[in-house]
């Protein structure tokens, strides 16, 4: 599952809560992994990580840490995308394959 909404992993302020209730939610409902965001998005930088995580996945056959981590060190690269702010923030929660 991917939620690559703003702030998706932020938990409602309860001190010590590192999981935010969306994400609880998809893990009660049987997802193994679910891809999270830690703070506000752009909309362009996410939509061009998002093509290159899927397509690893879907194309290259990488798990979903591989093409996660795959895709931030691609769009890391590109000029325009290259601050942490566009990539850092997007994590994987539960299983990594």
């Amino acid at each position: 599952m991917v939620l690559s909404a703003c702030r998706t992993a932020a938990g409602e302020g309860v001190r010590g809560e590192w999981l935010g209730h969306l994400t609880r939610a998809f893990f009660h409902a049987g997802s193994r992994r679910v891809v999270v965001t830690l703070w506000d998005i752009d909309d362009i930088s996410t939509a061009e990580l998002m093509t290159v995580f899927y397509r690893g996945m879907l194309k290259e056959g990488r798990s979903p840490a591989a093409a996660l981590r795959q895709a931030k060190i691609e769009i890391s690269k590109r000029y325009r995308w290259q601050a942490p702010w566009h990539w850092a923030g997007f994590v994987l929660q539960g299983e990594p394959r």
